[in-house]
């Protein structure tokens, strides 16, 4: 397996470097830009590559994607990931996008595919619920049929960005009867419903990112629904297929070593009895970064002959995590008394911080990739999907 880059393709990494040195924008340039940046802000560069033509990578050129090779999306990602940019909002263009281009009429598609792209509306993601979280087919936020109308009853949670959102694509019950994953249909819901409320939860970092989604009475036309009635449990898989692969984050965590090394050198002596320990521990994640990598390269390779990555999305997602999270634990072990501030929200806080700039949101990041085994189906669900669809148990 060839895995060094075509002429064509290295043109092309030179290319998106150049513009993204270009055109990223400077008031995007914050520590944690996804939690510090007003939505008005997180938008700035999702209109830059839309005008460019670069938004949505995995699109079809038909519906608005810029009609790249697997390599080239994957050159893609790893340059932006590399330099640290604020990736369009992935409940936009990487998760419901492709589930309305794939699954949805024509009418649905007109409607909705250009605003996505265009960054003109806001969605988030209505999954879990207190009672179904890694267990999704459990929901149980109902869709009752009322002439031309759903009514929708229930509580969604942990719903990331809800308090910008235009729209919620929600999973909802429309069948009790059935089986649970037979009886899950795949709604577009208007955020600006009669009905929907939504309530901030804080997370432990501090910041406003997740919340509660209430919905008493909503009506959903049902022009809203996407695909066939009871078959929400199909949409649902694919979107998680697509949100999964994603989850590697090979240039996140090659840029956060990076700085790790410079912080362990900058703040621990080599004469300090640790210094030694916290090398050979990032030796270690170095390793497993660059192992997961070529895994990646050979799904890449695979992908471009039309070999579907399958159950790769869970290892991804497995891995991708659990290594960042291990990043950010040795930063925090690294900045030594400086884990012990935490910045105050909003950003704008008048509050002195003590120390260097790199320990002022180390344990912000810390706190806040907690979540990243739990979300996207916990890892202990990835690590059974593997044990079904690969070793056969």
């Amino acid at each position: 397996m060839d895995l060094d880059l075509s002429s064509e393709d290295a043109a092309f990494r030179d290319e998106v470097r150049a513009f993204i040195a270009t055109n990223y924008p400077q008031e995007m340039r914050v520590p944690n830009p996804e939690t510090d940046l007003t939505k008005e802000q997180s938008l700035l560069w999702h209109r830059i590559l839309h005008k460019k033509g670069w938004v949505a990578p995995l699109w079809p050129k038909e519906y608005g994607g810029p009609g790249w090779s697997v390599t080239q999306r994957f050159i893609f990602e790893q340059e932006t990931s590399r330099a640290g940019t604020l990736p369009p909002l992935a409940f936009s263009v990487t998760m419901v996008g492709p589930v309305i281009y794939t699954f949805g009429n024509d009418a649905q598609k007109k409607k909705f595919l250009p605003r996505i792209l265009s960054g003109d509306d806001w969605w988030c993601q209505g999954y879990s619920e207190p009672g179904a979280g890694s267990d999704l087919a459990s929901v149980r936020t109902k869709a009752v049929r009322d002439g031309d109308h759903y009514i929708v009853n229930g509580h969604k949670t942990w719903t990331t960005l809800a308090q910008h959102a235009d729209w919620i694509f929600c999973l909802v019950r429309t069948d009790p009867g059935a089986k649970p994953q037979a009886g899950i249909s795949f709604l577009l819901i208007d955020m600006k419903s009669p009905g929907v409320t939504v309530r901030p939860i804080i997370t432990i970092d501090g910041s406003h990112e997740v919340n509660d989604v209430f919905l008493e009475d909503v009506r959903v036309p049902v022009e809203n629904l996407i695909g066939e009635e009871n078959k929400g449990w199909t949409y649902a898989k694919f979107l998680l297929g697509n949100e999964r692969t994603s989850m590697a984050g090979i240039g996140r965590s090659t840029r956060y070593l990076k700085r790790l090394k410079h912080v362990v050198k900058t703040e621990i002596g080599e004469d300090d009895p640790t210094f030694g320990e916290l090398i050979k521990e990032i030796a270690r994640v170095e390793l497993d970064v660059l192992a997961l990598e070529a895994t990646e390269l050979r799904i890449i390779a695979q992908m471009s002959r039309g070999i579907d990555p399958g159950p790769a999305a869970s290892l991804f997602k497995i891995r991708g995590t659990e290594i960042f999270q291990r990043i950010t634990d040795l930063m925090h072990q690294a900045i030594g008394n400086y884990g012990l501030a935490i910045r105050e929200h909003p950003v704008s806080a008048n509050r002195f911080m003590p120390g260097p700039d790199y320990g002022h949101t180390a344990t912000e990041k810390y706190l806040n990739s907690r979540k990243l085994s739990i979300y996207g189906g916990s890892n202990e669900i990835q690590r059974n999907i593997i044990a079904k669809a690969v070793l056969g148990l």
